[in-house]
């Protein structure tokens, strides 16, 4: 029996590029979408209520980190076997789904990243801003070093999840801002998930969805900052739960039958991640 892939869409006006988005995702291997919008000030939500999508709107503005909160719990209500996150802004081209999806179906990937950076020309062709690329290589070669991987990009906005991956790690307890993005991927690594990536085109433009040089700033250093938590948490000076505790461990016991299935078990402390 083929997973079941649900597509969850974090979302924050995005009237200008959703539709284009949608209709290019390859829907005969796709079983749901799911859009939560972040208080858009335009017609988002309408759009997508017309599209006959899964919508969920959050009473206030949680930022990036908290929708995508909202989009794995969401993911995880609807028995999702495969989960894939794609930015409704048109930037990546949803129709390499079932390419970003093949490793996790065949069982040679737990996470997987639609990396810009490895398509002929790289971002650059696209048109990634020269500094936005610069910016990138740097915080993506500090991640490999530290988590001991070899991504050609670790900040894009189209990734894959195995269910069994976020029912494991405590995304709960990242930030609700942007560097969630940086929080999950070496959650994966410290609980021993297996990291992949294939090559995706981008495309820029003046509809989609840009982050300020300023946010650009505060998301390199709390990049930073997550890459320091990680490796004093793996040598034992610090002890960061976000690495530690499981999401079971976090949730309350009335929502966990929901969101992960078995919960009729006893809380219980599962052994630590590997090393």
């Amino acid at each position: 029996m083929p997973p079941k892939v649900v597509v969850i869409m974090p979302a924050y006006n995005a009237a200008r590029t959703l539709e284009r988005t949608y209709r290019d995702l390859p829907h005969d291997v796709i079983d749901h979408v799911i859009l939560v919008d972040d208080v858009s000030q335009d017609e988002t939500v309408e759009i997508a209520q017309r599209l006959g999508l899964h919508v969920v709107v959050h009473i206030q503005n949680r930022g990036y980190g908290g929708n995508q909160k909202t989009c794995y719990v969401e993911a995880l209500k609807a028995d999702a076997d495969v989960v894939v996150m794609l930015h409704p802004d048109y930037q990546y081209d949803s129709r390499l789904v079932p390419d970003l999806i093949k490793p996790i179906v065949e069982d040679r990937a737990d996470m997987m990243l639609g990396s810009r950076l490895l398509t002929p020309g790289g971002a650059r062709a696209g048109g990634m801003p020269t500094w936005k690329y610069a910016a990138n290589r740097f915080l993506t070669i500090v991640e490999n070093l530290v988590l001991g991987l070899r991504l050609s990009e670790a900040h894009t906005g189209f990734r894959a999840y195995r269910r069994r991956m976020l029912e494991t790690i405590p995304f709960l307890l990242n930030s609700d801002n942007f560097v969630f993005d940086t929080q999950i991927i070496a959650q994966a690594i410290a609980f021993g998930f297996r990291v992949g990536e294939i090559a995706v085109p981008t495309r820029y433009f003046s509809e989609a969805s840009s982050v300020n040089f300023r946010r650009s700033v505060v998301y390199g250093l709390s990049t930073l900052q997550v890459m320091l938590r990680f490796a004093l948490n793996r040598i034992g000076v610090l002890r960061a739960d976000e690495f530690r505790l499981t999401l079971r461990q976090v949730i309350s016991r009335y929502h966990a039958a929901e969101i992960i299935g078995d919960a009729g078990a006893p809380p219980h402390s599962p052994e630590p991640p590997p090393s």
